[in-house]
């Protein structure tokens, strides 16, 4: 009997030593999570995700987790999908991701990288009567989501420098279906991300009027970044990390000879979308695009003020908490921005 009691008083012992050992201040270790998803948009200003997800490099960087891509038409839906935790991080623009921010009054997100600049067109049904942005005034303009990045740029050249009195003209259509409608002669114009602008050049006569990036002072402005919870970002820096070094490793790619990966992200394209694009729409698409990992602040500046302008925004959003890139200095070193 005394012998029994020796070996409950050893284990008491050393279970009271070993909580003495840890810090009662430390967070506890948060289970590597089983499933890891990613939502992102079959174009190739997400190029990267497009082309990690399927070759497979993210699945294998979070294995023995499970790697879960989930495709979105626009911002706003992927959004509501990480609010709602169907999602982990995701690939969206900055108009989005400064809505969020402002509804979860900025406890609810955050920018963790960029992905790409540029890469937006606006082009024109070759019978529209449209030639220049100011003939843009009061026609039937196309955008992929409402509240988009593009849907805010658009009614925000429209409202504040084109002095339209509304954007009641401004349709949020799904990318795949701008081509049929503008066909049809039911959309004047569209404000598009890469392919889907070059796909309505070659597929329905579009003519393109304007980069986008040529009405920013810079000539550059951000158009994908990555985003997270702060919740996922605290629990699972890992994770985050192996899903940023994918990332990374397809910005280096992508810059150094982006015509090498064009017929890679066609085929990629059309796995995901079962939709083939035209032969040279890629590596069209792919010389208006910047892939970057500089989120660029300015950029978020500038949407906060137009979401605020326009609405989305019920306060204006101090958006200095918005990106953290603790984790995307550790990979890309002194070259992070």
């Amino acid at each position: 009997m005394k012998s029994l009691m020796n070996i409950i008083l050893v284990v008491l012992v050393g279970s009271f030593l070993a909580g003495c050992d840890r810090d009662d201040n430390s967070a506890p270790v948060a289970a590597v999570p089983t499933n890891v998803r990613l939502g992102f948009f079959p174009n190739l200003t997400h190029a990267q995700a497009v082309l990690g997800v399927t070759s497979g490099e993210f699945a294998a960087a979070v294995a023995p987790g499970v790697f879960t891509g989930q495709q979105f038409n626009a911002g706003p839906s992927l959004i509501e999908a990480l609010f709602a935790h169907q999602i982990d991080i995701g690939f969206v623009g900055p108009g989005p991701a400064i809505t969020a921010f402002a509804r979860s009054h900025g406890q609810g997100i955050r920018v963790i990288s960029g992905a790409a600049d540029n890469g937006v067109v606006i082009v024109a049904r070759k019978d529209s009567g449209i030639n220049t942005l100011a003939d843009l005034v009061g026609k039937k303009v196309a955008t992929p989501q409402h509240a988009n990045t593009q849907d805010i740029a658009a009614r925000h050249y429209l409202t504040a420098v084109l002095k339209q009195p509304n954007t009641d003209n401004v349709l949020p259509i799904p990318n795949a279906d701008q081509a049929g409608m503008m066909a049809r002669g039911d959309i004047d114009a569209a404000w598009a991300p890469e392919p889907w602008g070059s796909i309505l050049i070659s597929t329905a006569g579009a003519k393109m009027i304007a980069e986008e990036k040529d009405l920013w002072p810079s000539k550059e402005f951000s158009l994908t970044v990555i985003v997270t919870t702060p919740e996922f970002l605290a629990a699972h820096p890992d994770v985050v990390e192996k899903i940023l070094a994918v990332n990374h490793n397809w910005t280096v790619r992508l810059n150094s000879d982006p015509g090498k990966y064009a017929p890679q992200l066609e085929q990629a394209l059309f796995t995901l979308t079962g939709k083939k694009l035209k032969p040279g729409v890629a590596a069209e698409a792919l010389a208006r695009v910047k892939f970057t990992e500089d989120p660029s602040p300015a950029t978020f500046q500038a949407n906060a003020q137009w979401s605020y302008d326009l609405g989305f925004s019920k306060e204006k959003q101090d958006t200095s908490g918005l990106i953290d890139l603790s984790i995307l200095k550790k990979i890309s070193g002194a070259s992070a921005p």
